[in-house]
């Protein structure tokens, strides 16, 4: 994990003018999120190992399943998932648990990440404070 920067961090935003902005840009709210705690995740590359610009925000009022909910950015952060490719050698949960269960656990949860995925980190940042930033 590489924290990154930014001129949003602690800034209150509509989630629904931020999904406005995010999404057409190819920011997804990532499935891990809660009631009140998500994060927008842009996949930045997957060539053997997923890189993400992930941006972490926590509702400030109202809850994430409420229309209207406000939420505060916390600071970026680029993640790394390296995972393995075939079949998972230790997976034998049995059919129910595989039925539900298809995907395989990373080889590396928390990968190092090149330095030129660091820096389209950064750019993809900086074009995101741009665009959620208004102009003076």
């Amino acid at each position: 994990m590489v924290p990154l920067e930014s001129r949003l961090e602690n800034k209150i935003y509509s989630l629904y003018v931020l999904e406005e902005i995010l999404k057409p840009e190819g920011f997804v709210i990532g499935s891990n999120w809660d009631y009140d705690k998500g994060y927008f995740d842009l996949k930045m590359d997957d060539q053997g190992t997923y890189y993400f610009l992930r941006i972490p925000f926590y509702a400030v009022q109202g809850s994430l399943d409420f229309p209207g909910v406000t939420v505060r950015l916390e600071k970026p952060f680029l993640l790394g998932h390296q995972y393995q490719s075939g079949y998972d050698s230790k997976g034998s949960a049995g059919l129910v648990q595989d039925t539900f269960n298809q995907f395989q656990a990373p080889t590396d949860p928390d990968t190092e990440i090149p330095e030129e995925n660091i820096d389209s980190g950064k750019a993809l940042m900086k074009k995101v404070e741009d665009l959620v930033i208004p102009r003076d």
